[in-house]
């Protein structure tokens, strides 16, 4: 029986090309339809191999060849778009600027309409006549006021005027820089909405992540890449990343760059990139030390500076709150703001590890729902947390400063600063995550006797003379004194 399946077997592979034939007769057009076999595609071509057959496996001396698959430079990519919807009229309002105003594609006009941003917002106003003609940009803005939405319709636009270009493995046609995970993240996620009709192939690069898997999203060209400076520089070590056609360069975050040490590993990328005026430079950030503005100096061309608001750090869609609390009754005050506001999502932030995971421990043996995240959390368990409190399935997150910047989740009704942060920087990045994009948000903040020290310096930054009180049963009767109406 074993004999004779190993025969039919033999006979099978003697009948599609044996060691003894030569012709490509299993590739003929079949004489007749009787035959049963198919003539083979238009665009392949029969090849002869060269040398003598070397083993049993290598039999077969003929083989498809196409010439899509034929090496040799390949032919620019043709970027596969969706349909786009049908225009809205979006009507003119004294004051504001639409999008329509723009000389826009209507491929960003119609992702734009899909999100329901009709108006520019300050920073987008002023940013996009000068970023659309090419200029450079030193963008300061306050937080959650739209600048990452700014620079990815320059991007978009730039890159739709040019056209698709010749096919290169790991070439990058523009370049966004940003300081952490979550920030590199939520760019990314920026981009694919705003990108969604144009048909751009995308990639986010960080650390903490496999490193294959985002290997393989290098591959072919890339138009928009978004990473952090660790992960940018471990791939073009590799030689799995090109920038020597790169046409942009976005700078996010700066301010957090230059406080993290990652000003070294930025030059060394901004040096393997074309110089100006090939490139065009976008410099965006909250806040601009003067060592940032240095930088900026060296990096840019002849720069246009955009200052949305820089009389208000804070927007004015953000009720303050300061109440005086001892460092002993902080827990007890936490627990009775929690049971008595109303609120959709809440974001508590600590200025130690150790605090947060004895603040999330308690909280929790109190019976409420609520995760923590901080810089030695696993990534993929912080990008699991995060994304439940996107879908509301956690209400609760007690965080960090890892946390205070580039993370964009609608529907942040609070902002509690169980510790006020040891930089008074990082206090209006903290508070940016409410109140962003138009809508209403608040900010409860403890002032302890340690916290009490750092009041003076914040009051310099915010311009305003800060009044604690005392927390009052009308202060959870309803939201009015956080602004949340």
């Amino acid at each position: 029986m074993i004999n004779k399946f190993k025969k039919k077997i033999r006979n099978f592979f003697a009948h599609i090309g044996g060691a003894k034939r030569t012709t490509a007769s299993y590739l003929d057009v079949p004489s007749s339809p009787a035959q049963g076999k198919l003539p083979p595609p238009e665009s392949a071509q029969i090849h002869q191999r060269k040398g003598p057959v070397q083993n049993r496996k290598t039999r077969r001396n003929i083989h498809y060849t196409s010439p899509e698959n034929s090496r040799g430079p390949k032919a620019p990519r043709v970027p596969k778009s969706l349909p786009l919807p049908p225009h809205e009229h979006v009507p003119e309002m004294e004051g504001k600027k639409r999008f329509i105003d723009f000389q826009l594609p209507d491929q960003i006009l119609r992702a734009v309409q899909d999100l329901k941003f009709n108006y520019c917002t300050p920073v987008q106003e002023k940013t996009l006549p000068f970023s659309i003609a090419g200029r450079d940009i030193v963008g300061k803005a306050q937080t959650g006021t739209g600048k990452t939405a700014a620079f990815l319709i320059t991007i978009f636009a730039r890159l739709l005027a040019k056209g698709p270009v010749p096919e290169k493995s790991g070439s990058c046609r523009a370049l966004v820089i940003a300081p952490t995970r979550e920030l590199a993240i939520q760019i990314s996620k920026d981009c694919e909405l705003i990108g969604k009709y144009c048909g751009f192939k995308n990639a986010v690069v960080f650390g903490g992540m496999d490193r294959r898997e985002q290997r393989a999203t290098l591959n072919g060209n890339i138009d928009i890449l978004v990473g952090t400076p660790g992960r940018i520089i471990d791939f073009c070590r590799s030689a799995s990343l090109d920038f020597s056609h790169a046409e942009i360069l976005v700078i996010d975050e700066a301010d957090r760059m230059l406080d993290m040490g990652f000003i070294p590993d930025v030059k060394r990328i901004v040096s393997w990139l074309p110089k100006p005026p090939e490139r065009q430079t976008m410099f965006f950030s909250a806040t601009l030390p003067e060592d940032v503005i240095r930088l900026s100096r060296t990096w840019l061309s002849d720069p246009e500076t955009i200052e949305s608001e820089p009389d208000k750090p804070v927007t004015d869609l953000i009720k303050q709150n300061f109440y005086t609390v001892s460092e002993g009754e902080k827990f007890d005050a936490l627990l009775h703001f929690i049971k008595n506001l109303k609120y959709e999502r809440l974001l508590i932030f600590s200025n130690r590890k150790d605090k947060i995971f004895r603040l999330t421990r308690n909280l929790q043996r109190a019976g409420v729902n609520c995760e923590m995240l901080s810089g030695d959390i696993d990534q993929k368990k912080r990008l699991k947390v995060i994304e439940q409190f996107r879908a509301a399935k956690i209400k609760i997150v007690i965080a960090t400063d890892v946390a205070s910047r580039g993370i964009h989740i609608d529907g942040v009704s609070y902002v509690i600063n169980y510790d006020l942060p040891d930089r008074p920087e990082d206090y209006i990045h903290r508070i940016g995550r409410t109140g962003r994009a138009g809508a209403k948000g608040a900010s409860i903040s403890f002032v302890c006797e340690y916290g009490a020290y750092i009041l003076r310096e914040l009051e310099v930054l915010l311009g305003q003379k800060i009044t604690c009180s005392f927390p009052e049963e009308h202060d959870f009767s309803d939201n009015s004194s956080c602004g949340n109406k």
